[in-house]
């Protein structure tokens, strides 16, 4: 709790000490943890390997920008809205998806990520999405007349939104949901005949992680201020399977970790080279894999576990 703690006081100062670009980096950084998390919840939670869930960032963002462009809805109200939009799409589409499983499943949610960006182009939905050029959004100013320029207002709006999905994942884990999630996982006939509801349990959870993307999704095209369905190609995808697995699959803190690696590992690999950023960024990924085979969550437990051995010898030696 204390690092906790720490951690929470050092994200509130950070718009502070830093730029405002870097503020919006951070920004979305936390955005796709939030993405991040919903997404392991399903991979590395519940074994379910999706390959699609960029489409329902896709739907979150433009849930929020519909709302926002086209009925003048509050930008806040939009998210809560986005949550219930991309629950009740994931658990739909998790339904048919109950008699696939593994490389199968990939494959269904990998044809979800392929077509939405061109049925978001589609001609009889323009006057709705925008079609080819998209929607432009306005940044929102902070309320009650506080100190803070947008972009942290934005910083500290998605912080809290993030904090509290975080709350939510962590009861859902640990309660009979969450341990239902693992059963299956782990092993499906056995959790069967512990009378756990398969079907449904699989179902909620694609619905559940399909939310948190989605809110994530809001979260990114308000701060973005744009969206267009080559924004949402099956590149989101895949980047948000990435960062789960460099953070560290059935890890709650992994998120944090995948997000910060999928939005500034880029910058950095374009920073060393702009003639080949993606084959710098190709050899960071492999490092990474190579030496942290547990994803980065697992190595700071190794660590932790490590150094509190060595201090428990030390304490216990004469």
């Amino acid at each position: 709790m204390i690092v906790v703690a720490l951690v929470l006081l050092a994200a509130c100062m950070l718009p502070f000490v830093v730029s405002n670009y870097r503020t919006f980096q951070f920004t979305l950084a936390l955005v796709y943890a939030i993405a991040l998390l919903g997404l392991n919840m399903l991979t590395g939670y519940n074994g379910q390997i999706s390959l699609g869930h960029g489409a329902f960032y896709a739907i979150g963002a433009y849930t929020a920008a519909i709302l926002m462009d086209q009925y003048g809805v509050p930008y806040w109200a939009t998210i809560p809205a986005a949550a219930v939009v991309c629950l009740i799409a994931g658990f739909l589409f998790g339904l048919p998806a109950l008699r696939l499983e593994g490389l199968y499943l990939a494959l269904a949610t990998f044809a979800l990520a392929v077509s939405l960006p061109a049925l978001l182009k589609y001609h009889h939905l323009e006057q709705w999405t925008g079609g080819v050029q998209g929607i432009v959004l306005l940044k929102p100013d902070a309320p009650f007349g506080l100190p803070l320029n947008p972009d942290q207002w934005l910083y500290f709006f998605t912080l809290a939104i993030t904090v509290l999905m975080f709350v939510l994942a962590w009861n859902i884990l640990r309660g009979r949901m969450g341990h239902a999630m693992v059963a299956i996982r782990d092993q499906h006939i056995a959790a069967e005949a512990m009378g756990i509801h398969t079907a449904m349990v699989k179902s909620m959870t694609f619905g559940i992680s399909a939310m948190y993307t989605g809110i994530a999704g809001a979260l990114g095209a308000i701060a973005i201020q744009f969206v267009a369905p080559d924004s949402f190609n099956i590149f989101v995808s895949i980047m948000l399977l990435v960062g789960v697995v460099i953070g560290g699959l059935a890890s709650i803190s992994g998120a944090i970790y995948g997000a910060l690696f999928i939005q500034f590992v880029p910058n950095i690999a374009d920073a060393i080279s702009k003639a080949a950023p993606w084959a710098i960024f190709g050899i960071f990924l492999l490092g990474f894999v190579y030496v942290m085979p547990m994803g980065i969550a697992g190595a700071v437990r190794m660590a932790v576990a490590r150094l509190t051995r060595k201090a428990q010898n030390q304490a216990a030696k004469p």
